[in-house]
């Protein structure tokens, strides 16, 4: 990302000599000194120019002194996205270089062959606001969340194939921005491919291997394959942030029977069935995702414990089937989306998981093991966990607490709204 040393804040359609400069309110100063990486728009005093979506703008404090520098976006409550603050910084392509490099880093001895499926950039919490980066086998997928990214994108896209090997990158837009982007870029359903051909001034959908565009990607996690429609699926195509949990359900699996509820396609189960379990069940509203999850139960039958363990699949509303059925299992999963999509949300989020986890309780049988987790960034993971343990003692079962987990080292969250991830295990006595 090249930019000219005289102002380093300048992009391909805004003259050097105009750098953008914003001032803030004295509570986002306090907020960006200390690390958080957001400025509201709200939180702005003042701007010299109006800016341009995705030039960098400089933010100086009340005393005129540099206080950081980030992307801007005029279209979107997060004003501007910090990239660095403390000194003064030129952000050239040598600087995003470095920036990659430390991402990368971080990744470089957490997975051996075994494992090919991993974040490689988990925005903010990496330096690269607004962006993930996720690996699969030979494919990339580059998802933005901020249309800041977009007059950037040629040259995001030409750092990352020098420096990550890979046959191809496909580029995910989150539905805020598939509007925007439109003006900009060729889509189809608004996801755009770039093969390793693609011409980088010129965005262009391009060839997705010999398998065809629509042919999802099968990756290795802890040696087992998973599908990951890369194009279409949730995220960028599978729940990369669950890895650990998966490992720990499979510890706890040998001889249970297993319901895997919000089942997407399958990880928990394919897991669970790896480590013994007697029979699992997947439980899901989408056809189309428990159709993937038979098909990652075909791609595992080496495994001895995958090919002898009973499969059985149901579709529908998860509170509603819980609710009605009688049957009883040893070990429930209980991973549903995010219920809390805003603050505003919270209290209600905090209702329904109590009142899930008790579903989920019920279904339990004695010596059962409840597995509950939560996406939801807007509620925190001590009123989680507490929700939980509420409906364990509302059960009127005995039952202990075996732990807790959150975040993987491949996702990490270095301020509070990017902690979002948290999983409670219970084991029950009676």
């Amino acid at each position: 990302m090249k930019n000219s040393p005289r102002a380093h804040n300048a992009t391909a359609n805004q003259p050097v000599a105009t750098r953008l400069r914003l001032r803030i309110t004295a509570a986002a100063e306090t907020a960006v000194r200390s690390g958080h990486p957001w400025v509201f728009s709200d939180s702005i005093l003042d701007l010299n120019r109006a800016g341009q979506t995705g030039e960098l703008a400089v933010i100086y404090d009340r005393k005129d002194r540099f206080l950081a520098v980030g992307l801007f976006d005029p279209g979107s409550p997060i004003r501007v996205r910090i990239l660095h603050a403390g000194k003064p910084q030129t952000i050239d392509r040598a600087w995003w270089r470095a920036r990659l490099e430390q991402a990368l880093a971080r990744r470089r001895d957490l997975f051996d062959a075994q494992t090919t499926g991993y974040r490689l950039i988990h925005g903010e919490s990496d330096g690269w606001p607004g962006l993930v980066l996720d690996h699969y086998d030979t494919t990339l997928v580059l998802k933005l969340y901020t249309a800041a990214w977009l007059p950037r994108l040629d040259e995001t896209l030409v750092l990352l194939k020098e420096n990550v090997p890979c046959e191809r990158v496909v580029l995910r837009l989150s539905r805020n921005i598939q509007s925007f982007a439109e003006e900009r870029l060729q889509r189809r359903d608004g996801e755009i491919i770039f093969s390793e051909h693609a011409v980088p001034d010129q965005p262009s959908l391009g060839s997705f291997g010999a398998a065809g565009a629509g042919a999802p990607i099968v990756f290795l996690e802890s040696g087992l394959r998973f599908e990951a429609d890369v194009l279409r699926g949730q995220k960028t195509g599978f729940f990369l942030d669950q890895r650990e949990n998966r490992r720990e359900v499979e510890t706890l699996a040998r001889g249970r029977r297993v319901l895997n509820a919000f089942s997407f396609s399958g990880g928990f189960s394919v897991y669970a069935a790896r480590g013994g379990a007697a029979a699992v069940t997947d439980l899901d509203i989408s056809a189309h995702a428990l159709a993937a999850a038979q098909r990652n139960f075909a791609l595992n039958q080496n495994f001895p414990g995958v090919a002898a363990c009973r499969h059985d699949t149901a579709q529908g509303d998860v509170f509603d089937w819980l609710a009605a059925s009688a049957a009883k299992f040893d070990l429930v999963v209980l991973d549903p989306p995010s219920l809390a999509k805003r603050a505003t949300e919270r209290e209600g989020a905090l209702r329904a998981y109590e009142w899930l986890n008790a579903l989920g309780i019920a279904r339990l049988a004695r010596e059962g093991i409840l597995v509950a987790g939560s996406c939801s960034a807007h509620v925190p993971a001590e009123d989680f966990f507490e929700v939980v343990r509420r409906a364990a003692m509302k059960s009127g079962r005995k039952f202990t607490e075996l732990k807790t987990l959150r975040h993987p080292p491949d996702h990490p969250a270095s301020f509070k709204e990017a902690e979002y991830l948290k999983v409670i295990y219970l084991k029950f006595s009676s």
